[in-house]
C-alpha cells in the first residue's frame, strides 16, 4: 500500500482551504489518519488527531468558540496548540491531566490553503514567486473528493499526449496527437520537468485566455515537486501568464483531495469564477478518466508499458521510489 511508506509522512499536504475554517472545525483525512483542523485563539492553525483524549469522540463534531475547540461529548475544550484549557467536570482550578492535552501536527497556511505534514517535515511547501509579485491575483478554487489514487493523479497532471482524447470538450485538438521529443529540465528551484508548445482549442476558454481566435498557441512549463505536486505554467503569445498549481493529496490509497490555485498577471477585469470554469471544466474530466482506473499506479515501471512522451511521468516515479526506499 501506498499510504504505508513512512517517507510520505514528512512531506505537506494541502487538505483545505483556509477559508474553511471560519468558523470550523473541519474534519479531514490524510495517509489514511483522520485530523479535526480548527483556528486557535491566536488564529494559528492547529491539526490533531480527530479524537477526544478523554473518551474519543470524534472532535470534528464540536463547535469552535473564541478559538478554543470544544467537545460535543463532555465540553472538554482545547485551545492554542491543542493544549486542554477546560474539563468541565472538574470545576475551575483544577488540574488538567498530561493526557488530556492533544498532539498536534504540523500545520501552516499558504497560497489560502491549509497545509499539514504528520510528520517530521524533509522539505519545504514548494514556492510560487507570483504569491509575492502584486502584478498577480491569486484565484482558489475549493477542495474537491476523488476516487483514484493520488499517484494516478500525479501521472496524469504531467502528460499531455491524452490532451486529444480526455480534454476534447475543453481545448483538446484531435489532430494534435503527435508529441514533439522532451527534454526534462531543472525549472527553477522547485519543480523539475520540461518546456513545450501546444496549439489548443479556444471556444470554451476564450473568458480565460482573453483571445478570440478558435485555436491559440500556449508556451508552457510542466514540472513536479516531490512526492505529489504539479505545476504547469501557461504563457500566451498577449503576454499573459496564467500559473496553476495542482495540488494532490492522499486520502487513502484509492481517495483523494484535490485543488488547484491559480496565479494571473491580468488586469483583474474578468471575474475570478469565470476565471477559474474552464480550469474547472478541465478537472472534470480528468477526474471521470481517472475514477475508471483501477487502484494505484504500480511504481515498478516493468508493470506498465511507457513511450518517450511519459518522460515526464517516469522520471517523477523513479523520483519517488527512490524518496520511498
Amino acid at each position: 500500500m501506498l499510504i504505508e511508506h513512512t517517507a510520505l509522512r514528512n512531506y505537506w499536504y494541502a487538505v483545505t482551504e483556509a477559508a474553511d475554517l471560519s468558523p470550523g472545525p473541519v474534519s479531514v483525512t490524510l495517509l489514511g489518519e483522520a485530523l479535526v483542523v480548527w483556528r486557535d485563539p491566536e488564529g494559528e492553525i492547529v491539526a490533531a488527531p480527530d479524537r477526544c483524549p478523554h473518551r474519543e469522540a470524534p472532535l470534528s463534531l464540536g463547535l469552535v468558540k473564541d478559538g478554543c475547540l470544544e467537545c460535543v461529548y463532555h465540553g472538554w475544550t482545547f485551545g492554542g496548540g491543542g493544549r486542554c484549557v477546560n474539563v468541565p467536570s472538574s470545576g475551575e482550578g483544577r488540574p488538567v491531566p498530561p493526557a488530556a492535552h492533544l498532539r498536534p501536527c504540523h500545520a501552516t497556511e499558504r497560497y489560502g490553503l491549509v497545509w499539514v505534514c504528520v510528520g517530521e517535515p524533509a522539505a519545504g511547501i514548494p514556492k510560487i514567486d507570483a504569491d509575492d509579485d502584486p502584478a498577480y491575483r491569486r484565484i482558489n478554487s475549493g477542495v474537491d473528493d476523488w476516487s483514484t489514487s493520488v499517484g494516478r493523479m500525479t501521472d496524469n497532471f504531467l502528460d499531455i499526449s491524452h490532451f486529444p482524447y480526455v480534454h476534447s470538450g475543453t481545448f483538446g485538438i484531435d489532430a494534435n496527437r503527435l508529441v514533439p521529443k522532451i527534454d526534462l529540465q531543472q525549472l527553477d528551484d522547485d519543480f523539475y520537468g520540461y518546456e513545450y508548445h501546444v496549439e489548443v482549442g479556444n471556444e470554451a476558454g476564450a473568458a480565460s485566455s482573453g483571445i478570440d481566435a478558435a485555436i491559440v498557441t500556449r508556451r508552457m512549463t510542466t514540472g513536479f515537486n516531490l512526492p505529489f505536486t504539479v505545476r504547469s505554467t501557461i504563457h500566451y503569445e498577449t503576454g499573459l501568464d496564467h500559473l496553476i498549481l495542482l495540488c494532490s493529496t492522499p486520502i487513502d490509497d484509492v481517495r483523494s483531495y484535490f485543488t488547484f490555485v491559480i496565479w494571473r498577471n491580468d488586469d483583474f477585469s474578468v471575474p475570478a469564477e469565470e476565471v477559474i470554469a474552464f480550469d474547472r471544466a478541465i478537472g472534470a474530466e480528468d477526474k471521470k478518466m481517472l475514477e475508471r482506473l483501477p487502484g494505484v499506479l504500480p511504481l515498478d515501471q516493468t508493470r506498465t508499458a511507457s513511450v518517450q512522451s511519459d518522460k515526464p511521468s517516469v522520471e517523477w516515479r523513479r523520483r519517488l521510489a527512490a524518496l520511498l526506499t
